[in-house]
């Protein structure tokens, strides 16, 4: 499919860098670009351009999510996903064009759009936590800021906010982002949770005997177990903070009402 053009001037960078993979949770980032300092023009030709290629983006996503685990076609233009590390990459640069953007009338729909494509996608391919986890940190930085008004972690004043909260989500918004969040936060559980269940697999005959093939009770070796406790552990800690910052934010505007939360509950 044939990508949209952006003409010289616009406010789209010729290239966006791929997401940085991290496995460390306790690094504040999210790798998100730094967004114009001011929004783009409703109905404006840089504001139509933004939105067209942002469309065109995810609709090219979605057609090749369609299409996954199909083998190529000698003259297809689009070739389905073989893995969640690929989605990631595509929505990631999506989201950055987004960020960018500085203008919270693309950015709030959109972003939604996303996190809810994202619930869809978790399931149909097998665990991919380290570009997994760094979509959502950036997913998770989008929200929070905007509902604040100001980047969460810089603290600078986000375009479009010069009223305040105002200019961000609305109610209606508010509310749907706190489904996504809580209905995300349970399937990342779940979906992490395959990992354990795949790359755990009883001692094979061959390993008898070895220094590695040790047996457990569970009939796991422990090399094996000792490896899966430490990224286990590490996972643990990625899962607890998905969407956290706009868990906090949605608090604080929408009240604290008790939602379920998976991580508690495991």
């Amino acid at each position: 499919m044939a990508e949209s053009s952006i003409e010289p001037g616009g406010f789209l960078p010729p290239s966006l860098p791929s997401p940085v993979p991290s496995n460390t949770s306790t690094i504040r980032s999210s790798q998100l670009p730094h967004p114009r300092s001011k929004p783009l023009v409703a109905g404006s030709y840089k504001e139509e351009t933004a939105r067209r290629y942002v469309e065109s983006r995810l609709m090219h996503i979605s057609r090749r999510y369609t299409k996954k685990h199909q083998p190529p076609e000698p003259d297809e233009d689009v070739h389905g996903y073989q893995s969640m590390s690929e989605v990631c990459k595509d929505l990631g640069e999506v989201v950055d064009v987004l960020w960018v953007s500085g203008t919270p009338s693309l950015q709030i729909p959109y972003l939604l759009n996303i996190a809810l494509s994202v619930t869809t996608y978790l399931s149909a391919f097998p665990p991919s936590p380290s570009p997994t986890f760094s979509l959502l940190r950036k997913l998770d930085h989008a929200f929070s800021s905007l509902l604040k008004g100001q980047d969460i972690i810089s603290g600078e004043s986000l375009p479009g906010f010069d009223n305040g909260r105002r200019g961000g989500m609305s109610r209606t918004d508010m509310v749907r982002c706190k489904s996504l969040v809580e209905a995300t936060r349970v399937q990342i559980v779940e979906v992490m949770s395959k990992e354990a269940e795949t790359d755990l697999e009883p001692d094979s005959p061959e390993d008898d005997g070895n220094e590695t093939g040790m047996e457990t009770d569970g009939g796991m070796s422990v090399s094996m177990q000792s490896t899966w406790d430490i990224e286990d552990e590490s996972h643990n800690m990625d899962v607890a903070r998905v969407y956290a910052d706009t868990i906090v934010q949605l608090g604080e505007l929408l009240g604290n009402d008790t939602t379920y939360d998976p991580v508690a509950s495991a």
